[in-house]
């Protein structure tokens, strides 16, 4: 597994490091928030709950813990 710095003690609960390892870069930051955004907050055909539901399942195929 690698290794990745991050930034420790943020001001608010950060359980899966993606945004403390994000927060190294504030421009990666950023990029990884208006992804975030435009996938699962702008209007579309399926609902908050169905992205959900396809991260959920996307993420266990890849193995990934959180």
């Amino acid at each position: 597994m690698a290794w990745i710095e991050y930034v420790r003690n943020l001001d608010f609960p950060d359980s899966d490091n993606i945004l403390q390892i994000h927060g190294v870069s504030p421009d990666a930051m950023q990029a990884h928030l208006d992804l975030y955004l435009a996938l699962m907050r702008r209007p579309g055909p399926l609902s908050r709950v169905q992205r959900e539901r396809i991260a959920v399942a996307v993420s266990e195929a890849n193995g990934c813990e959180y």
